[in-house]
């Protein structure tokens, strides 16, 4: 009888968790006439629970375990980034993906370097410590930015700022891989000798085969959907789980061929969208996905805001300034250069620049590069990782749906149109 009270981690966790789920979907309802996104709030009653039930979640600690948020954090990912793809209704031409270009190849790259320098020269890290802080901060999320990118399939949200966030944050998830191999490798052989062996095998090669399996998975998946059975029939059944399973298999297959199964993912949902683009059973698909998307997203945030009190002790000053000169100048500075010369000006391209939402990919990567090597500064890295995701579920969480309607009036007008607005 005197155990029969006990507490056990896993069921502390899951109360804390199902609580969580319904407090960040109320609350904001209960308290805004438009409720901004409720990851913040995600993170804060899972530190709420961490602070009441002290040790409950030390087993989760990522410097111990960072293998159980590689795995978790990359199921996530592959299934945002294939509903990511899917929901481009118009691909545009390449003057419409010029923004993007200009954000994954020297946006992306400015922000790798300066965080890299920044924990060098003012946190301390070693070298491949502070590239890997590069990589793996660098991506913008799919996950945790909606508010930001565009709407679901056949709503026509395709504003040039939604549509550049949206397909920055589909490619730099993958395009971020080659920075964090540059760290293992840096990490394994400071000496030298591998320049040549990364941008061939880890630049060129992953690359082009992530694109081109990807293209191939996508027009599978799309053959599978719209032959062999009546679509009428197949958009009733509801054709989530087949995608899935053929995204799932495609990732696999990617990743044995040695290619980033991430690009893999979001290029097979933008190919099989193209097989048949006015289709309803997208709309299916994304119902679907978003709704696997928002239940396992939300166990993370939980989780990772349980893990603050655990990270602590691991940060200081200089590691805040990292994190909130990340948020605040790095990005926005690196994403209005790498605008230069688009067709995004004034308030669109402050938008564009400034919305870099940082989320569950870092904790992929980072799981990644931890459970390759040892890091001297492991436990910092992650300290800072989680902080500075928490930093942007705050300020960009808060803040997103307000600066969209600013810089897209058609929009606003829309939502005070709509029926039950206000």
């Amino acid at each position: 009888m005197d155990d029969f009270f006990g507490f056990t981690s896993y069921h502390i966790l899951m109360a804390v968790t199902g609580a969580a789920l319904l407090i960040s979907w109320w609350l904001p309802m209960k308290l805004f006439r438009r409720p901004p996104a409720g990851s913040a709030i995600l993170m804060l009653v899972g530190l709420g629970a961490a602070l009441a039930f002290p040790g409950a979640t030390s087993f989760l600690d990522p410097s111990d375990n960072p293998l159980i948020w590689e795995i978790s954090a990359e199921i996530v990912v592959i299934i945002v980034l294939f509903a990511t793809g899917l929901r481009i209704d118009n691909p545009g031409s390449l003057r419409t993906w010029r923004p993007t270009i200009g954000l994954l190849a020297i946006t992306m790259p400015l922000t790798i370097a300066a965080v890299a320098v920044l924990g060098v020269e003012l946190a301390g890290l070693t070298l491949a410590g502070a590239l890997v802080l590069g990589a793996v901060l660098a991506p913008t999320d799919p996950v945790l930015a909606g508010d930001v990118q565009v709407g679901p399939p056949l709503e026509g949200r395709e504003h040039p700022v939604r549509f550049t966030l949206t397909t920055e944050a589909g490619l730099n998830d993958g395009l971020a891989f080659p920075f964090v191999y540059l760290a293992i490798h840096v990490a394994l052989a400071p000496q030298g000798g591998w320049f040549t062996d990364w941008l061939l095998l880890d630049v060129v090669y992953r690359i082009v085969v992530g694109t081109v399996l990807g293209a191939a998975i996508g027009w599978i998946v799309a053959r599978l959907l719209f032959s062999g059975m009546g679509n009428q029939r197949l958009a009733d059944a509801g054709p989530g789980s087949l995608a899935l399973g053929a995204v799932l298999l495609g990732y696999g297959v990617v990743e044995l061929a040695e290619g980033y199964g991430f690009i893999a993912a979001f290029v097979a949902g933008f190919v099989c969208r193209r097989g048949e683009a006015e289709h309803r059973v997208h709309q299916r698909l994304h119902v679907f996905s978003e709704s696997v998307e928002q239940a396992v997203t939300a166990i993370l945030l939980v989780l990772l805001g349980s893990l603050m009190p655990l990270l602590w002790d691991a940060l200081d000053w200089r590691h805040t300034l990292i994190g909130f000169g990340l948020l605040l100048v790095i990005r926005p500075v690196a994403g209005w250069l790498g605008m230069l010369g688009s067709d995004l000006k004034g308030g669109a391209r402050v938008v564009t620049a400034f919305y870099g939402v940082r989320g569950i990919g870092s904790v992929y990567y980072l799981g990644y590069a931890a459970s390759h090597i040892e890091f001297e500064n492991e436990q910092a890295l992650w300290a800072l990782v989680v902080y500075v995701i928490f930093a942007s579920t705050v300020i960009h969480g808060l803040t997103a749906r307000w600066a969209v309607r600013r810089v897209l009036p058609d929009e606003a007008r829309r939502e005070e149109a709509s029926p039950g607005a206000g």
